[in-house]
C-alpha cells in the first residue's frame, strides 16, 4: 500500500511539474526558462526535477510510458492487434482532463516536438527506446526477432510522423484519428493471415 501510494505521488508531482514547465514554456519561450524558474513554479527543487526528468527536454518527452514496467506493458499491449494498442493509448491520452491553459498536457507538449530541435531530437531517441521495448513482444509464429524489430520501429516512428502531421495540419482534427489513419497501412503485418516468415530470404 505505501509503494503504491508513494508511486501515485510521485506521478502527481510529474506532472505538477511538467504542468508548471509548459506554462512557462508557452509564456516566454523554451529556450528562456531555466529548471530553477521551473522548480520555483512548480514549489519543488532543482534536483527534484533533474531526478524526475534529467534534461529541461525530458520535461517535455517524459510520459507514463517511461515508467512503466515490462509486466505493465505487457499487460496493455495487445499481440494481435498492437496499432490498436498505440490509438486506444492516444484515446485515453485525449481524455486526459485538460490544464490551465484549457487544452489536454500530451497535446500541449507535442508542439514542442516540432518547434524545438532538441526536444525533437530527444522525442525520437525515447521513441528508439519504446521500439526496443515492444520488439521482444512481436516475436511470434508471424515475425521473426528480425521483423519484430522492424516492425515494431515502423509503429512507434509511424506514430510520429503522425503527429507531425497533425501539427503541420494545425490540429484541425483529434490526434488518434491522425494515428488511427497513419498506422492503418500496417494492420496487415499482424493479420492471421499475414504469415511474413514465409517471405524469409
Amino acid at each position: 500500500m505505501a509503494t503504491g501510494l508513494r508511486q501515485r505521488w510521485r506521478e502527481k508531482a510529474r506532472r505538477t511539474i511538467q504542468e508548471r514547465a509548459l506554462d512557462l514554456f508557452d509564456e516566454r519561450g523554451f529556450g528562456a526558462v531555466t529548471i530553477e524558474e521551473i522548480a520555483a513554479a512548480a514549489e519543488v527543487s532543482p534536483s527534484s526535477v533533474y531526478r524526475y526528468f534529467g534534461t529541461k527536454e525530458g520535461l517535455i518527452v517524459a510520459d507514463e510510458f517511461d515508467t512503466m514496467s515490462q509486466e505493465a506493458l505487457e499487460a496493455l499491449y495487445d499481440r494481435a492487434d498492437p496499432v490498436g494498442t498505440m490509438v486506444r493509448i492516444v484515446r485515453d491520452y485525449e481524455s486526459v482532463e485538460s490544464g490551465e491553459a484549457g487544452e489536454p498536457v500530451p497535446w500541449r507538449r507535442i508542439r514542442y516536438f516540432f518547434k524545438e530541435p532538441s526536444v525533437r531530437t530527444a522525442f525520437l531517441a525515447s521513441l528508439d527506446r519504446a521500439a526496443q521495448r515492444i520488439a521482444p513482444l512481436m516475436v511470434d509464429r508471424h515475425l521473426t526477432a528480425t521483423q519484430a524489430r522492424v516492425a515494431a520501429n515502423a509503429l512507434v516512428f509511424g506514430y510520429f510522423s503522425a503527429l507531425e502531421q497533425w501539427y503541420l495540419d494545425g490540429g484541425v482534427r483529434p490526434v488518434a484519428e491522425y494515428v488511427e489513419e497513419g498506422l492503418a497501412p500496417l494492420r496487415p503485418i499482424w493479420s492471421p493471415d499475414g504469415d511474413t516468415r514465409a517471405q524469409e530470404a
